[in-house]
């Protein structure tokens, strides 16, 4: 199963693991979704999303239960600092029902997994360079303009030369067509931002996802950033919600420390 997996790009410590699934892992999941969905909200009977779950827990024998996050393309963030445990097969434990509230997470603790589920939105996996400490990030454009990025690096101890990051499978600018308020929710903050927008037809705008994540990123003095380059709507090993409608899965980005 590893082999249809995507492993990151970057120079972390040894005991930082981390990788994006695809949908062509062999899961249980049926046309339009088939095989290795993860989404609980993406339309998909419940139990077979669980099921795959429970699969992926399994067959890369991850050291505790993936935290996922119920994620609402807001800033908020959350610290996980303790193993979790999934329910078996068929039952549902309260603290996983609809995942943790948050659009990022970060943890010192090794065997906590973090995970993002997305399906076009930018995944962004962070490490210490000492492997001392993880974040993980989704970063739709909602998340980017306000600020998400910035909220989830102050959590972190570690200083910020220190930190590796790496962009995951997102939407590319020649696939994302965006309105007027997209691109005015950035540049009314910043308007260096404009550079990461391209004109189309009246109103409407090619929006780079990466250009927009390392600039934030390049304001908060990070400079060993790695990844980019994908574009979910165009790569068939991924999801995506503009390229499939409301019956796309989710992949997941997921990082913890051995």
């Amino acid at each position: 199963m590893r082999e249809a997996t995507l492993v990151p790009d970057w120079p972390a410590p040894p005991r930082v693991r981390a990788f994006t699934t695809t949908r062509t892992l062999p899961g249980n999941s049926l046309p339009p979704y088939d095989a290795f969905n993860l989404g609980l909200r993406s339309g998909e009977e419940e139990a077979t999303v669980r099921a795959n779950r429970a699969l992926l827990e399994r067959a890369f024998a991850l050291p505790s239960a993936p935290r996922w996050l119920h994620q609402v393309h807001g800033t908020d963030v959350a610290e996980f600092n303790t193993l979790f445990t999934s329910p078996p097969v068929g039952e549902v434990d309260a603290r996983s029902a609809a995942g943790e509230g948050g659009d990022a997470a970060f943890t010192s603790a090794p065997g906590v997994v973090l995970a993002i589920q997305t399906a076009d939105c930018l995944p962004i996996l962070v490490c210490a360079s000492d492997g001392s400490e993880i974040a993980a990030i989704h970063a739709g454009w909602r998340g980017l303009a306000a600020g998400v990025i910035e909220r989830c690096l102050e959590r972190m101890a570690a200083p910020r030369e220190k930190l590796l990051i790496w962009l995951g499978p997102a939407i590319g600018a020649a696939s994302y067509e965006v309105g007027d308020e997209v691109r005015a929710a950035f540049v009314e903050r910043d308007a260096g931002a404009s550079a990461a927008f391209a004109a189309t037809r009246p109103r409407h705008w090619q929006c780079d996802l990466y250009a927009l994540a390392r600039r934030r990123l390049a304001a908060l003095g990070l400079t060993r950033i790695f990844g980019g380059g994908f574009d979910t709507f165009t790569d068939t090993r991924f999801y995506s919600y503009r390229r499939d409608g409301a019956r796309s899965g989710r992949f997941a980005s997921l990082i913890w420390i051995d």
